[in-house]
């Protein structure tokens, strides 16, 4: 007798229980679930645009036009193409995935980048893309400048769009990427919880319990920042900006427009708690489960963290002559701010020193845990990979032995390292064409180069005069954005995800 086939658990939680018995969607089928799927998150997106146009219509601003006629016009096409598209009977497959994914992040930046584009602030297309695809991402990068003037309609539209996109982030984690393995481990570990019991009875229940604490959070951040000073508005728009680790300000000098330990020292707690994997949060109302769980990147991340908040604070006593709490403080918010990948600012941290700057691109390479919303390569991914390089040395030694690498509890399949292996070698190649592109368009290759890693990692401000912390990206060429655009969303949907779809096997039936 055949062993009966065992299913892809998560990937037919997606579609719900009658999931299996439904065919495998082909041709234009695939097209119309995409569009669907697609339209009813631009659905989401225009009547989030409503927050805004309250905002300016409550300063008699008459930006509220723009942000009152992109949504009427992006909910009608929308609720026609959902419309036109429903009733599409499907069961989720990984090619389904890669092109949904990357369909709803890109319709979303174009989406977003209306109000920027019609606006009265006189931004072209690609640079009102580059803003709404930052924001999306959450990189927090940005090419706006005399933020502290401009219509705050537009300022909440930033920080709106880097708080959906920080929960967007959270549930594509969620529901899609550990299916598709694109992110070399599944990064909630679905299936080991499976295995010992599950986390919440349905996938959907977990979903809607981290969406509530992420907006949890984000509520209780925004009640601090008020009460240490912020005005309401401030304190909304950063506390969105700050459990999202987007890092986009209503001030061009960032959080340093403050001047405020208080606040920065509440920022590094919230950005911290952004770059650690939202499941812990739930797991922590579930105190057997909890004990039962461990996950090796989160005491490995803040461990790292640690260490190069200290090794940078040693080096601004000894090199700069800060006292000791001026230079614990600072260099705590700066180096986390970079690490979680957030990008908020309290100064130019260039300036400091060449070996501090050496910390802060250490630091840009390594980003935040897998399940978070920060960005660059994870430290589980580094766990990983360094677990390799050991049992290869090991083998070099004892040729004869024999070594499982494990992650945790979990033994690592081949699957897992080769996903790791190739993530990486992707990650700088793209690296490396995003700066030939980039001097291509005839930025210094000193700019190319941090706008290039800046983007991929997601992480915000970059190194040089230019994209520096106190910098902006607004004097880069449109070709330039466009790219810069492109690699931001790379990024974000872990490369693979968008690389996939440009090979030719990917779209044969």
């Amino acid at each position: 007798m055949r062993a009966p086939r065992r299913a892809a658990r998560p990937l037919r939680r997606l579609a719900g229980e009658g999931a299996a018995r439904q065919p495998e969607p082909r041709g234009h089928a695939i097209f119309r679930i995409i569009a669907h799927i697609t339209a009813i998150f631009g659905l989401i997106l225009s009547g989030a645009m409503l927050v805004p146009a309250l905002v300016d219509i409550a300063d008699a601003n008459r930006d509220w036009v723009v942000f009152v006629g992109s949504g009427t016009v992006t909910a009608a096409i929308c609720s026609l193409i959902a419309a036109a598209t429903s009733g599409e009977r499907f069961r989720p497959t990984p090619r389904l995935g890669f092109l949904l994914v990357t369909s709803i992040w890109t319709s979303a930046s174009f989406i977003g980048a209306l109000p920027f584009y019609f606006a009265s602030i006189d931004l072209g297309f690609a640079a009102a893309w580059f803003e709404s695809m930052s924001g999306l991402t959450t990189t927090g990068a940005t090419v706006i400048t005399g933020l502290d003037a401009l219509p705050r309609g537009l300022l909440m539209w930033r920080s709106l769009l880097s708080f959906l996109g920080g929960i967007g982030i959270v549930g594509m984690a969620l529901l899609i990427l550990p299916s598709l393995r694109v992110g070399g481990l599944a990064l909630f570990q679905l299936e080991s919880s499976d295995r010992s019991g599950k986390l919440l009875p349905r996938v959907n229940q977990l979903a809607a319990g981290i969406t509530a604490i992420y907006a949890g959070m984000t509520f209780v951040c925004a009640i601090l920042y008020y009460a240490l000073g912020m005005s309401l508005f401030d304190a909304v728009n950063h506390a969105m900006s700050t459990l999202a680790t987007g890092g986009f300000s209503t001030h061009d000098a960032s959080l340093g427009f403050f001047r405020s330990g208080p606040i920065l020292m509440v920022a590094t707690i919230f950005m911290l708690l952004g770059a650690l994997p939202f499941v812990l949060y739930v797991r922590l109302f579930l105190p057997r489960r909890f004990q039962r769980w461990r996950d090796p990147q989160v005491p490995l991340f803040l461990g790292i963290t640690s260490v190069l908040i200290l090794v940078l604070a040693a080096l601004r006593m000894g090199l700069n002559g800060v006292p000791a709490g001026e230079a614990l403080l600072s260099s705590t918010f700066n180096l986390v701010s970079v690490i979680t990948t957030t990008g908020f600012a309290a100064g130019d941290y260039t300036l400091w020193s060449n070996a501090a700057i050496g910390v802060f691109f250490l630091a840009m390479f390594i980003g935040g845990c897998a399940g978070s919303t920060s960005g660059g390569v994870k430290v589980n991914r580094i766990l990983i990979l360094y677990q390799l390089v050991r049992a290869d040395f090991e083998r070099v030694i004892r040729p004869h032995s024999v070594r499982r690498l494990k992650y945790g509890h979990e033994y690592i399949s081949q699957e897992v390292l080769q996903g790791v292996t190739i993530f990486i070698f992707l990650f700088f190649l793209s690296l490396l064409l995003g700066t030939t592109a980039l001097s291509i368009c005839g930025v210094d290759l000193l700019t190319a180069f941090s706008a290039s890693l800046t983007a991929i990692g997601n992480v915000g401000p970059g190194f040089g005069p230019v994209v520096g912390p106190a910098g902006n990206f607004s004097s880069l060429p449109a070709p330039a954005l466009a790219i810069l655009s492109f690699l931001m969303l790379m990024g974000r949907l872990e490369i693979v995800t968008v690389l996939v779809l440009f090979s030719p096997g990917f779209w044969r039936d």
